[in-house]
């Protein structure tokens, strides 16, 4: 059922990663697994056998990097516009535990906790990964076809499922 986690970029290359938007330069712009800050996204890259930034020639990198910016403006626009808490956006490329190239952009707001508003998001318990209550699921489509639809508004090309 869930097959398509164990191989991201190339089930998103076949159509069958039901998380993946929309289709950037050089990319795919899926929606989070969970939404504990929601509009969690992830921008894949759009092959397989690319580890880090660094696999890519230079003309590709800022593809790349342009394509995260668009995912980050649609995901920025869309929770400024459902959420009066919205503070603003991290960026971060790792690829630590997943090793092919992957960038989360991460929508920060004002009602997260003190000790953690102005933290790194990994900082969060562990456990936030793998709580049913906060998995991606209907109560985030609304918030998904904004961000799907600003991101065609960006020039990106919609994918359906």
């Amino acid at each position: 059922m869930d097959e398509w986690r164990s191989d991201r970029i190339g089930s998103a290359l076949r159509g069958e990663n039901p998380t993946v938007m929309a289709r950037l330069p050089g990319a795919f712009a899926v929606i989070g697994d969970v939404q504990w800050l929601p509009g969690y996204c992830v921008l894949l890259v759009d092959r397989e056998g690319v580890g880090s930034l660094t696999d890519l020639e230079p003309d590709e990198r800022l593809q790349y990097l342009a394509s995260m910016a668009t995912l980050g403006g649609a995901v920025e626009s869309a929770c400024r516009t459902t959420d009066g808490g919205f503070r603003r956006l991290n960026f971060e490329i790792l690829g630590n535990t997943d090793e092919f190239l992957h960038a989360h952009v991460w929508p920060r707001y004002d009602w997260e906790p003190a000790e953690r508003v102005t933290k790194p998001v990994w900082l969060y318990p562990a456990e936030f990964w793998t709580l049913p209550s906060l998995r991606l699921g209907p109560q985030h489509d609304r918030l998904r076809s904004m961000i799907t639809t600003e991101l065609v508004r960006r020039g990106a090309a919609a994918v359906s499922h």
